[in-house]
């Protein structure tokens, strides 16, 4: 009876290792580095260039299991004094 549950944690390992481990790989390196808007798109709340700092720990996981990054931003050239800001400038700067 454990040689079924071994099998299955086997496969387990090496779809994580040969799939999910690659993608989460190559999306947080996509998205580890500050970004700066581009000058023509502001923050859309602050009418200000701005600099933002993705998340890209959780954008590669949720690549890696879930198909597609989800991104949020961990840091921003205009926090702490916009920091509950709804986050819309994320549609400019993947």
């Amino acid at each position: 009876m454990g040689q079924p549950w071994s099998l299955l944690v086997a496969i387990v390992v090496l779809a994580l290792l040969y799939v999910a481990f690659p993608v989460f790989l190559l999306t947080y390196s996509r998205f580890r580095a500050a970004r700066r808007l581009l000058s023509s798109l502001l923050c859309p709340q602050a009418r200000e260039q701005a600099s933002v700092t993705l998340d890209a720990f959780h954008a590669g996981l949720t690549d890696a299991f879930a198909g597609r990054p989800r991104l949020r931003v961990k840091r921003c050239s205009l926090w702490p004094e916009r920091e509950g800001c709804g986050q819309k400038c994320l549609a400019f700067s993947g």
